[in-house]
């Protein structure tokens, strides 16, 4: 497991912090809801890490359950949302045996760089969305927007500071992975500082493979615009998908 996700976990709010959010989890929950044919009332979020969609998202909602494979981000979402249901497992194999108005994947899908595993968690996705459902998944990039990019941020809290550089590229274009590599800055109470490099390999597959595989699963699923104030236009796409009722 990546370092963010595990011996890192409690940095978390300091790297991507929850008040980040707000814009884009009201445009999740804007497009779950307006796609539902009835009430919303139950969200299933997959791959949730440190809970902070999940933060604007479960107001909208009577019941939220957030699912991710990380103890440590767990315990951070727990301590954010404390009225949500936590459970450790993972998006291509977990089975809560319970279906949901809405079901949710953010970029935690990112991680599956293979195309086996990108259908198990659609499957995943499938079983857990009641008929007449609504499932939205949102990748960072499909193939075809990818750009090598950098990145930079991090905040203080009152004992602790991170800053980062994240960097994204692709070192095979031939094939269904990019690499990000992110340089972290940790400084503790005391001022002692120290750097880590934490590599993630992610999944990166073709718009075509992506409404395959939905279909292949037995969603009607589209391709929505993701926009936002901070993100260039057409750069990031979401896969908006409905689970007919025949």
């Amino acid at each position: 497991m990546e370092k963010l996700y595990d011996e890192l976990a409690t940095w978390w709010p300091l790297m991507s912090a929850p008040q980040d959010y707000a814009e884009e989890a009201a445009t999740y929950t804007a497009l779950l809801i307006d796609a539902s044919r009835s009430p919303a009332r139950t969200l299933l979020e997959l791959g949730s890490g440190g809970g902070n969609n999940a933060s604007f998202m479960k107001t909208a909602f009577e019941e939220v359950v957030l699912v991710d494979r990380s103890p440590g981000m767990l315990d951070v979402s727990r301590a954010l949302n404390p009225e949500c249901s936590h459970v450790l497992g993972d998006m291509t194999s977990v089975r809560l045996h319970r279906e949901f108005d809405c079901v949710f994947v953010h970029d935690a899908i990112c991680y599956l760089t293979s195309e086996a595993d990108l259908r198990r968690a659609m499957e995943t996705v499938y079983l857990h969305c009641r008929v007449d459902g609504i499932a939205l998944f949102r990748p960072d990039h499909v193939r075809e927007n990818f750009k090598p990019t950098t990145d930079d941020g991090g905040h203080d809290s009152a004992t602790r500071s991170m800053r980062y550089l994240e960097w994204s590229w692709d070192p095979d274009p031939n094939d269904t992975t990019c690499v990000v590599d992110y340089a972290y800055l940790l400084r503790e109470a005391d001022g002692t500082t120290r750097a880590v490099h934490d590599r993630h390999i992610e999944g990166l597959f073709p718009r075509a493979d992506w409404l395959r595989l939905l279909t292949d699963v037995g969603f009607d699923a589209r391709v929505v615009a993701f926009e936002h104030s901070e993100v260039e236009p057409g750069s990031c796409e979401l896969f908006l998908a409905h689970k007919p009722t025949t």
